[in-house]
């Protein structure tokens, strides 16, 4: 069976990291970061919206902000057939 994260990536899902700075609710001078990370579709990232609403609605640490990277891992230039076999002792 083939798994679910290599299901997405070809469907054209990429690996997706988002740096969230956010306020602590007890100390909202001070500054906390959480790293979050899935794959998400560029550049509408439906499944990282999804998160955030969530974290809006749920928790109560204000958001201050988020760095989005995104890297699709397989690409069709990625796939290409080998002509020789190269055999080590």
């Amino acid at each position: 069976m083939v798994a679910q994260d290599f299901r997405r990536q070809l469907e054209g899902y990429g690996l997706t990291t988002a740096n969230i700075l956010y306020r602590r609710p007890d100390h909202p001078w001070l500054l906390q970061t959480y790293v979050w990370q899935d794959y998400d579709l560029c550049p509408k990232f439906p499944v990282l919206n999804k998160f955030l609403s969530f974290w809006l609605e749920t928790l109560e640490g204000s958001l201050y902000s988020v760095t989005v990277a995104h890297a699709r891992l397989i690409k069709p230039a990625e796939i290409r057939a080998i002509a020789g076999e190269f055999r080590l002792h």
